[in-house]
């Protein structure tokens, strides 16, 4: 992977984010239009609903497999995060900053990672603004 900043630092999975959503998206409406004809025919109207419900769940799926994990992985950063700035400074991060703002300044420099902490509590900066606020990126290529 080419050096990571705040242009490139953003992941998308072809397969899962292009090709699983677009099937998804297919088979759903599809499944609405089966059981629009299935309504107007009064004929498998059961299973026409079976495959609507079916398709629902693959939205469901489709969300909850990538959220989930995102939030544990959140949790970890966090944690992650506050040990390094109390390795850095000695003190606990500010419970002030919001777990966005905190994703955010995992991209900083050991260096820039305390002030930019403060600046961004006093601030009010969002993640974006963080991230372009940082002079020295630290990649994170472990991010799912």
């Amino acid at each position: 992977m080419k050096e990571q900043n705040y242009s490139n630092h953003s992941r998308l999975v072809k397969g899962f984010h292009g090709v699983t959503a677009v099937a998804i998206t297919a088979f759903i409406a599809g499944s609405f239009v089966n059981l629009y004809h299935s309504f107007q025919q009064k004929d498998n109207l059961y299973s026409a609903s079976l495959i609507c419900l079916a398709g629902f769940i693959m939205v469901l799926l489709f969300w909850y497999i990538r959220s989930f994990p995102l939030k544990a992985q959140d949790r970890a950063i966090r944690a992650e995060e506050g040990l390094r700035y109390f390795i850095l400074t000695g003190k606990p991060l500010d419970s002030r900053l919001r777990l966005s703002q905190i994703i955010a300044l995992r991209f900083a420099s050991d260096a820039e990672f305390p002030s930019l902490a403060d600046r961004a509590v006093i601030e009010g900066m969002n993640n974006s603004a963080i991230k372009k606020a940082i002079q020295h990126w630290r990649a994170d290529y472990h991010r799912v």
